[in-house]
């Protein structure tokens, strides 16, 4: 029987408990800690599947996914529920053809912050838009641009079992945002190499009217002593300078250690030392003194 007053029938019963299963590092509240891992689950958390969210949630923290694989196009997993053969779950994206991955590696060559930002792990809070520009959508836009199937009996689709995995795949956003391009067809390498072609084929810009052309570059001295000594380097050498915009990038992109036993992520633990440590670097490159304890300028 279905109706509103029906919607989570049959009752829910238990699962059986598996050894080894996947286990959300979310333990409660929310899932996915990036905007991007956030975005993804609230395409789920929009088709409005009542009780079922929760029971995906819970399958996800107990660990009863057992498996995830994850290719281009398409997510297949083993989720065990309360029978013993555990069930087949498959999640399917549309994938982008080359010609608009060609058109969104364009929008992203035009901004280099775009290209730094994914190879340190994060997801520029704007890379949406780059892709609207070339009129496409990152996430699935559309409940016809994902295509789920579940083994199991339940009529709903998608039943918890595939929520479970659906909320799983957030986390693992959180922890590689490469594999939300890989869902959409492009690897990270592919997406490195276009990023680079594109790059390399944008226009160069064209120096401003009257602007001073550099001439030759000076001889080096036959002395030894001046060789050694040096001399100094001219005025905006080595452009501007500044704090790297992603804090403990390569930490973020090793994902959670399971030996951690912390009250918070590592990363989250590490992350004030890796600002400090980045802020007292930019000090010394600048030619600021530094002290134990103290900073003083030069």
């Amino acid at each position: 029987m279905k109706g509103p007053f029906f919607e989570d029938f049959p009752p829910p019963s238990r699962p059986r408990d598996v050894k080894g299963g996947i286990r959300a590092r979310s333990r409660r509240g929310a899932f996915g800690r990036s905007w991007w891992a956030r975005r993804w689950i609230a395409v789920l958390e929009g088709l409005e599947l009542g009780g079922r969210l929760g029971r995906g949630r819970s399958y996800a923290r107990r660990g009863q996914v057992v498996s995830i694989a994850i290719d281009k196009g398409r997510v297949e997993a083993v989720v065990q529920g309360s029978r013993p053969e555990p069930y087949q779950v498959t999640l399917q994206v549309e994938t982008l053809s080359a010609a608009a991955w060609q058109r969104v590696a364009a929008a992203l060559a035009r901004e280099v912050r775009f290209a730094a930002a994914l190879l340190a792990g994060e997801m520029p809070p704007d890379v949406e838009e780059a892709f609207g520009a070339a009129g496409l959508s990152l996430f699935p836009a559309r409940r016809e641009d994902l295509r789920t199937a579940c083994s199991c009996p339940d009529w709903s689709n998608p039943c918890k079992h595939i929520a479970a995995v659906y909320y799983l795949l957030g986390e693992e956003f959180d922890r590689d945002p490469f594999l939300i391009f890989r869902l959409r067809g492009l690897d990270r390498d592919e997406l490195v190499r276009r990023l680079d072609r594109a790059a390399a084929t944008a226009p160069v810009p064209t120096p401003a009217a009257g602007a001073a052309e550099g001439g030759p570059p000076a001889a080096l001295s036959p002395e030894p002593s001046e060789f050694w000594r040096g001399r100094d380097l001219p005025e905006g050498f080595l452009g501007e300078v500044e704090a790297p915009p992603v804090t403990a990038a390569l930490l973020g992109r090793l994902g959670q250690f399971p030996f951690w036993r912390g009250r918070q992520p590592l990363g989250e633990a590490l992350a004030p030392a890796y600002r400090d440590a980045s802020a007292l670097g930019l000090d010394v490159f600048l030619g600021e003194a530094v002290r134990v304890g103290e900073r003083v300028k030069s």
